[in-house]
């Protein structure tokens, strides 16, 4: 029997930054460098500061995985109204697919929507209704029908602190002096076969958050997500980013995979088109109206 789990398709309302991934030989070790020397040579292999400083909004779509029987399966019947009284023999059968169900993952179509500083719009489409979260900043708002829930809600406090540690749109290395955040070297290691420096961010706050930089393109490949509450217990996040294309003159990341500790499964979030400076109203951010 298999115990596979997979994530909430809440868990998948997240925002992510800049980082990279490709191909290299982990043989040769890295050069010696200091923090603030892997920093610039990070943000120059982006785009360039003055690049990410002329980007003040963004906006991808696409599609992002979901996962699997215990959220899809019961929001699917919910959102299409189905309400069909089942026989003994089809509760059975209902079982047996649920649980192949609980072990698949569906791709849903996305939109994110980004300005600064720190406002942030994603809408995803479900069976035919749109789950909505927005954050304007300071406050934030969002509407999941398919969990039944078909009122606006506020955010939780520990959602709010979460949007309130994340970074801009450039990413926590941008002007990282300027944001109050320190920066250290913690050595280097392999991530997914490749040398990486590992570099400790203190935000302002006090927050901590690692960043794993590739030794060969110092494109970022590994970076700390925010630990989420999942069956009572905290877990950490981590999150990689692949296929980095340039659009307007700055790297972007196609493909996006957050892989939460003790769950099988991880989750991509594929970006099929990535616009940067659209012209989004701060009404876009306000809060959800039904």
């Amino acid at each position: 029997m298999s115990h596979r789990r997979s994530l909430p398709l809440t868990v998948l309302f997240c925002l992510f930054f800049p980082l990279a991934l490709v191909a290299a030989d982990t043989k040769t070790p890295p050069a010696k460098l200091t923090a603030a020397q892997i920093v610039e040579k990070n943000v120059a292999a982006r785009g360039g500061l003055q690049a990410w400083r002329a980007v003040q909004s963004m906006s991808w779509t696409g599609k992002m995985d979901a996962g699997g029987g215990d959220s899809t399966a019961r929001s699917r019947d919910f959102v299409m109204g189905k309400r069909h009284h089942p026989t003994k023999t089809e509760l059975m059968g209902k079982k047996n697919a649920e649980k192949d169900e609980a072990n698949k993952q569906v791709q849903l179509p996305f939109v994110m929507e980004m300005k600064r500083p720190r406002k942030s719009r994603v809408e995803i489409e479900f069976a035919g209704k749109t789950a909505i979260q927005v954050y304007d900043g300071s406050s934030g708002w969002k509407l999941r029908p398919f969990l039944n829930r078909n009122e606006v809600e506020p955010f939780t406090a520990e959602e709010l602190k979460s949007e309130a540690a994340k970074s801009d749109l450039d990413g926590p290395l941008v002007d990282y002096a300027a944001k109050g955040t320190k920066v250290e070297l913690e050595g280097s290691e392999p991530v997914e076969g490749r040398n990486a420096y590992k570099l400790k961010l203190t935000m302002k706050s006090g927050t901590v958050q690692h960043v794993w930089i590739d030794a060969e393109n110092f494109l970022d490949v590994k970076v700390e997500g925010t630990p989420r509450r999942m069956d009572g217990k905290m877990h950490n996040v981590s999150i990689y980013q692949r296929e980095f294309r340039p659009v307007q003159g700055v790297m972007i990341p196609f493909i996006l995979e957050t892989a939460v500790d003790g769950y099988p499964s991880t989750h991509k979030m594929i970006i099929e088109k990535a616009v940067v400076n659209p012209k989004l109203d701060d009404t876009v951010f306000a809060k959800i109206r039904q």
